[in-house]
């Protein structure tokens, strides 16, 4: 490898906003907080939304359909929920 052209890679600890849950990886990303973890200096990444609390993955999702036209589509087609 050239040096001084590939970003830092080094332990990060993400953070889920909406619920708190933590985990640790490595990534390339800068965080503008930094903790310490079992001895080392981690950097901090918040994240808005993960897998931990996105509708789709927890299984809350819902359809939002204001101009009705997924009802249109299921009576046309004949489509039950």
């Amino acid at each position: 490898m050239r040096n001084g052209v590939h970003p830092e890679y080094r332990k990060t600890l993400f953070v889920d906003a909406a619920t708190g849950d933590e985990w640790i990886s490595y990534s390339t990303m800068r965080g503008s907080d930094t903790r310490e973890i079992d001895g080392d200096e981690v950097q901090v990444i918040r994240l808005e939304i993960t897998a931990f609390s996105h509708p789709f993955w927890t299984g809350q999702a819902r359809e939002v359909d204001t101009e009705g036209r997924m009802d249109r589509f299921r009576r046309r087609y004949g489509m039950k929920r």
